[in-house]
């Protein structure tokens, strides 16, 4: 059975998607760009700034479907600009203890409303059907 998460602690969708969406054991969770879901606005500073308000992001979303960053089993980051990758690298090294998720990097042309990265992620719950 699939259901729709959301939550008011990430910016909410700017388009015909969901935040996130559960089916049994795995959440879906859109991409997520460097926006404040206080102010709708970018952070300020940069890529990594960014990179981190996305990750900020994401683990609102995974805590509002009872999941943890720790769940995480793929991560896709897209950036504007692979120069931009080490930097990125960075702030996603820090956002996970102990085994990494698979992950792909990708370079983009450009990410809506220009963001510098968008990071989406899929998790897994062990133990559930």
């Amino acid at each position: 059975m699939k259901k729709v998460i959301s939550t008011t602690q990430a910016p909410a969708a700017i388009g015909p998607y969901s935040q996130a969406v559960n089916v049994g054991n795995l959440l879906f969770v859109s991409g997520q760009l460097g926006i404040n879901p206080a102010t709708g606005e970018f952070v300020q500073g940069g890529v990594r700034e960014e990179a981190q308000q996305a990750f900020n992001n994401i683990n609102a979303i995974l805590n509002e479907a009872g999941f943890a960053m720790s769940d995480i089993v793929k991560a896709t980051v897209f950036l504007s600009d692979m120069a931009d990758f080490a930097a990125v690298n960075e702030i996603y090294a820090t956002q996970f203890d102990g085994s990494f998720p698979a992950r792909s990097a990708i370079a983009v042309k450009s990410l809506p409303k220009n963001g510098l990265v968008e990071i989406e992620v899929i998790a897994a719950l062990s133990g559930m059907s």
